[in-house]
């Protein structure tokens, strides 16, 4: 696995308690880089379309990237990923992307 990654994602579907632990593909890693990139990646390979985007079959991320806890200015903590409830994204997949810096 390159720097910066622990090699795993964690999946866990709250509603029925399962947790699922996969290998993360060194070749993601290296096309979509960071949380940001890995998480819309993530979205767009597992969601199905018509999803509501406050129902329960709606994923949300939360992921890493390689820079966090680096103290890099840039590299934050943690990205919560999931589909936009706004009216204008329609039926197209767009990420509700939010960086947490602490």
């Amino acid at each position: 696995m390159i720097g910066g990654y622990m090699g795993k994602i964690l999946f866990v579907d709250l509603s029925t308690g399962e947790i699922k632990e996969e290998a993360l593909d060194e070749k993601i890693c290296r096309d979509y880089i960071g949380g940001y990139g890995i998480g819309a990646r993530i979205l767009y390979s597992r969601q199905k379309a018509g999803v509501d985007p406050m129902g329960p079959e709606n994923t949300l991320g939360f992921v890493t990237g390689p820079l966090t806890g680096s103290g890099v200015p840039t590299g934050s903590r943690f990205m919560v990923v999931a589909k936009s409830p706004l009216p204008e994204a329609g039926e197209r997949l767009i990420p509700a992307v939010t960086s947490v810096h602490t």
